[in-house]
């Protein structure tokens, strides 16, 4: 297991987002888009009405542009985003809202490039925001308060504390299903989350972690697939958990429910009102 990030020690600063996402670019009068969720794995997209769509596999020796939740080959990333681009929205993307997810923690470098990769695919309007945010929209309990959502990819494990739909606190560990064993039980991982949570819960001086327990943590991503993952990080934490019926596209469709949000307001000039976040 590799280090623990979080806002304290070892860490990079924790975003809090007064809006709970950015926008690149006026999107107003557009009709079509395409949410994106980029990982270490690989990129996912979604299309309002059409549903899932995968991304190509990075091409032999090239490696993966994505490492530990950064974009360590832009070139790359950028023909794997262009061909995605290419297969749901056209040559012409121009009228179309990009909605992208990054990791909570993602460092400001990583924000701007990703932002910049998807302006230059010609997009009327790009939407950039954290992926507990989409995560929480797609399999969040409805209403406000606060929200745990635990996010185990492929390299990367975060836990995000969202009360009212912002970011209020999170957790990073540069560990995920890739550093498990094969056939060996996720106790190491299980306890990578529990740390997490029981490090934010020592800071909260606003029991907004001891409602979120009591509400059940949100799990996404690829770790959640296994049941000994869910299993054990549900029976350490002594709590329920919400799981939508794949985890592993949890965040990519919660992209794609706030790109129907934008979508349903920009014909209108009236401001979006985001899924899972308070009116």
């Amino acid at each position: 297991m590799r280090s623990l990030r979080d806002g304290r020690r070892h860490s990079r600063p924790v975003h809090r987002w007064p809006g709970g996402c950015a926008a690149a670019a006026d999107h107003h009068g557009a009709t079509r888009g395409l949410a994106i969720d980029l990982g270490s794995s690989g990129v996912r997209g979604w299309v309002p009405g059409r549903g899932l769509v995968t991304g190509p596999a990075p091409q032999e020796g090239r490696g993966r542009p994505v490492r530990r939740g950064r974009i360590v080959d832009a070139e790359s990333c950028a023909e794997l985003l262009g061909h995605l681009a290419d297969t749901a929205l056209g040559a012409d993307r121009s009228g179309a809202v990009i909605v992208l997810s990054h990791p909570v923690l993602a460092g400001s470098e990583h924000r701007s490039l990703a932002r910049d990769l998807l302006t230059a695919l010609g997009p009327s309007g790009v939407v950039v925001l954290s992926s507990a945010r989409a995560a929480a929209a797609c399999a969040g309990p409805r209403g406000g308060g606060p929200l745990l959502v635990v996010d185990t990819g492929a390299e990367i494990t975060e836990v995000t504390l969202l009360v009212d739909g912002t970011v209020a606190d999170a957790r990073q560990a540069e560990a995920g299903l890739i550093d498990l064993e094969p056939e060996a039980p996720p106790a190491d991982l299980v306890r990578t989350v529990l740390d997490m949570v029981m490090s934010m819960w020592r800071q909260d001086k606003h029991g907004a972690v001891s409602g979120a327990l009591r509400r059940g943590p949100v799990l996404a991503g690829g770790g959640a697939l296994r049941r000994d993952v869910t299993d054990g990080i549900a029976g350490r934490l002594g709590v329920r958990v919400h799981l939508a019926d794949d985890p592993a596209t949890t965040v990519v469709r919660g992209a794609g429910l706030i790109l129907d949000s934008v979508l349903r307001h920009t014909g209108t000039g009236a401001p979006a009102v985001l899924p899972g976040r308070t009116r």
